[in-house]
């Protein structure tokens, strides 16, 4: 599962790092990225081109009668995204690449550590980033949905991260991660005319070994209203 990242890049540095093109305004720094908050997602036209766009995390089927079921479909597993008829129908054509600097993760907490409001264990949050610093190229799904309730009819495009199990180094802290493209796959996996999914299916097997390093980091960032730099500084056990 992915349930909270971070992404700090303007839309133009984005775009320079993946060789795309963006006209968005800035989305703004944010340490603590949550569903339903605005993202940054690179998409690519039938020519090739890349872009840069704004979507709502938390992808909405353009079938749907209301905005909050993109609530529950923040994530979809790689092993059923060709069967669940929310997103059988956009693996083949609306796939997009989520930028992050990181994400965060939760270790189950220790018997003999602190203990939460219900007198469990609390779960310790921890950072997850790439060691060479560079963004990591998420794979996502994304869909336009038009509210019947706007008399406008304006469009909103959301999104989803497909995850995938988790990695040696992950597998510590969770059973899942999300799915990471490499950089000679990008053009690939955002390509809208390459339907051919099999052929794409080995990016959601790729174990991304030794590319990753995680480390603890303040409680702080359980808060969603807890949005500074700091809720990525490590912490000492």
């Amino acid at each position: 599962m992915c349930g909270r990242f971070v992404s700090t890049s303007t839309p133009d540095a984005i775009a320079s790092y993946f060789g795309a093109t963006t006209n968005i305004e800035s989305l703004g720094q944010n340490f603590n990225v949550a569903p339903t908050h605005d993202i940054y997602g690179v998409v690519a036209d039938p020519a090739g081109n890349k872009s840069v766009q704004a979507f709502h995390w938390g992808l909405i089927p353009s079938w749907a009668k209301e905005r909050k079921i993109g609530a529950k479909m923040i994530n979809a597993r790689s092993e059923t995204i060709t069967e669940k008829p929310s997103f059988r129908g956009l693996v083949k054509k609306k796939r997009v690449i989520i930028p992050m600097d990181g994400f965060y993760e939760w270790k189950p907490g220790l018997p003999d550590g602190p203990l939460n409001s219900k007198g469990k264990p609390l779960k310790q949050p921890m950072f997850i980033e790439r060691i060479d610093g560079d963004p990591l190229a998420v794979a996502g799904l994304w869909s336009a949905w038009k509210d019947p309730t706007d008399p406008e009819q304006r469009w909103l495009h959301s999104a989803t991260v497909i995850t995938t199990e988790a990695n040696t180094g992950m597998s510590v802290v969770h059973d899942r991660m999300p799915v990471l493209v490499p950089p000679d796959r990008w053009e690939e996996w955002l390509d809208p005319a390459n339907a051919d999914i099999e052929s794409l299916s080995d990016l959601f097997a790729s174990r991304n070994d030794g590319i990753l390093r995680l480390y603890d980091v303040g409680t702080d960032v359980n808060s969603v209203r807890n949005n500074t730099p700091d809720l990525t500084n490590p912490i000492s056990g």
